[in-house]
């Protein structure tokens, strides 16, 4: 770690003073707003920056930690035609919000493919907007399901085949252990609801294109019912213990690392976090495709991750998408999996060898994010989100019978400007 941290601070120090030297020679500044991380965007900044030979110097600049920050900060400046914007590290359900009013340059057709062939479909879908591509997909995130290979056993279930949620509810139940699952009230149940909701073969907003007025949800349907089912046992039986109304992504990890854990849904930076922390679990630890609602249909696990953004008021939009053609290289995208812990898009980046070295689940990894489901791709994802986690939330307190028809209700009448959140 130390090693990576020296080598972050001294590729900032080159940058700067690449950026010092760039400016008084007058080669062009391209500025890359990032999310933070542990230091990966700026090594690519910095290597993109000396294979650009002088047409080009990246800086880059960092968002807020929460992603809802960062939209927040990105959205009002692009309300003002800020020019200073070039690239922009976006969270996929975001991007139909920034592209709906023109804040995002076009991808130019010579890059369309780099968007869409040979990258992993859950990235693709996330990059879209309106049937267009809008973005350049750079890292893609998915869930997967964790298990104690000793608890699965115990309970006798074949890991090698799709398993669904009654299952890994009542193996939980039969060994009396806690499911690892993100019932806070943030953004990661929304990831929850959707991906329960994608799996059982629904969608939360039917038309999501459509005019607010217009928007029509698709939770109180049988799709809708069978994702309330679901959180509703789990919070009502007590199977994702005590804190599941706080748990977040390292609350449900650090549950599945105690002497209680059983399965778990969720990202793999968890790989690497309970090597370092708890490596005994880590022998005892296996790894599988997301649940499945109903036994048969594939699920839909989440998608998360960054995609490449060019601002449309950007002085420089063609060098720009020359930076971003750099970034998104395979060879990047491998070395910031195997540094940064963050899985790629592109199919290729998957082949180097590094890969299989530090992550052995890279395959499931990446064919999950060829089933993945991004969440509703809408410009009004913020009202859809917020409604959800008022509704939807504590688990405990979910229904089939009445949680997806609240929630139909309230997000309809905020979108509607009848209701405030």
């Amino acid at each position: 770690m130390r090693r990576r941290i020296l080598a972050t601070v001294t590729a900032l120090a080159v940058g700067a003073a690449l950026a010092a030297c760039s400016g008084e020679s007058g080669t062009p500044t391209l500025t890359w707003y990032i999310n933070p991380d542990a230091g990966g965007q700026a090594a690519i900044a910095q290597s993109c920056t000396e294979a650009a030979d002088g047409a080009y110097v990246i800086e880059t600049s960092l968002l807020p930690r929460d992603a809802a920050s960062q939209r927040e900060q990105l959205a009002r400046r692009l309300a003002a035609q800020d020019g200073s914007i070039d690239i922009m590290s976006l969270d996929p359900p975001f991007i139909p919000e920034l592209a709906e009013p023109g804040f995002l340059a076009p991808v130019p057709a010579e890059l369309e493919a780099l968007g869409t062939e040979g990258v992993v479909q859950g990235a693709v879908d996330s990059a879209m907007w309106d049937g267009e591509l809008v973005t350049i997909p750079f890292w893609a995130n998915t869930q997967l399901l964790w298990y104690r290979e000793s608890v699965a056993e115990a309970a006798g279930l074949d890991m090698t085949e799709p398993v669904t949620w009654d299952e890994i509810i009542e193996a939980a139940r039969s060994q009396d252990k806690l499911l690892g699952v993100q019932g806070t009230k943030g953004e990661s149940l929304t990831v929850w609801i959707n991906a329960l909701v994608a799996s059982a073969g629904g969608e939360i907003i039917a038309n999501p294109e459509a005019p607010a007025d217009e928007v029509e949800l698709g939770l109180d349907t049988d799709a809708g019912r069978a994702a309330a089912d679901i959180i509703g046992r789990i919070g009502d039986e007590g199977l994702g213990g005590p804190g599941l109304p706080t748990a977040d992504e390292n609350a449900s990890m650090n549950l599945f690392a105690s002497d209680d854990g059983s399965f778990m849904v969720n990202w793999p930076f968890v790989w690497a976090a309970l090597g370092e922390a708890s490596p005994d679990v880590v022998e005892d630890m296996g790894w599988a495709i997301y649940p499945q609602v109903e036994e048969g249909a594939d699920a839909a696990p989440p998608v998360g991750g960054i995609n490449l953004g060019v601002g449309a008021f950007s002085d420089d939009v063609d060098l720009a998408y020359q930076a971003v053609e750099c970034i998104v290289a395979p060879e990047n995208q491998a070395e910031y999996f195997v540094t940064n812990g963050n899985p790629p898009s592109s199919v290729e980046a998957y082949e180097d060898p590094r890969v299989a070295e530090d992550f052995p689940m890279w395959e499931t990894i990446r064919d999950s994010l060829d089933l993945a489901v991004p969440r509703p791709q809408t410009p009004r994802y913020n009202e859809v989100t917020l409604g959800l986690q008022e509704t939807w939330h504590p688990p405990s307190a979910v229904s089939p019978d009445s949680s997806p028809e609240e929630a139909t209700s309230l997000i309809t009448a905020v979108l509607r400007g009848e209701r405030l959140l």
